[in-house]
């Protein structure tokens, strides 16, 4: 079983505020469809909604406790407990939102963090804190877009 976390957050591991990322660096969105093309996303409903559509090149799984919800490309579970059924063959990655993240956290293998040197007071949603002593840390790549650091780091167990 592999379940990967993917996600990019701020200082104070802000995530997003009005259902969207705060950032948005094409670096970032590079390394998310290269590192997850070909492998399972898992999100919520609200994550689903916030794409133009379902992601190409990869198996798109939402959990929602909606038994009725239509997610045109992707598939619908309302138990979060498939997903492990999921993983039992594959590397699988958790793309958001807070809830979802929460939800799978303690389970990730692999965390793989944008981890960005700003902050913004207006988020509306956080990643959840982990024990990072429970993993090794490996910077991946380092940029800077328009004056703001960014670093793509994977934690592994």
């Amino acid at each position: 079983m592999s379940i990967s976390v993917i996600a990019a957050v701020g200082k104070n591991f802000e995530l997003g505020k009005n259902n969207d990322l705060i950032w948005h660096f094409k670096e970032d969105m590079s390394f998310f469809k290269q590192t997850t093309t070909g492998h399972t996303v898992v999100m919520g409903r609200k994550t689903f909604e916030s794409l133009p559509k379902a992601l190409p090149n990869r198996r798109n799984i939402v959990i929602t406790s909606d038994e009725n919800y239509n997610a045109d490309g992707a598939e619908v579970i309302t138990d979060i407990n498939d997903v492990y059924s999921f993983a039992e063959n594959e590397e699988i990655f958790i793309i958001g939102g807070a809830k979802i993240y929460d939800e799978f956290i303690s389970d990730a293998d692999k965390i793989y963090l944008t981890e960005i040197d700003a902050e913004d007071k207006n988020a509306a949603v956080y990643f959840p804190h982990f024990d990072k002593s429970l993993y090794k840390r490996n910077v991946i790549a380092t940029y800077d877009a328009d004056g703001i650091e960014f670093s793509h780091v994977l934690y592994s167990k």
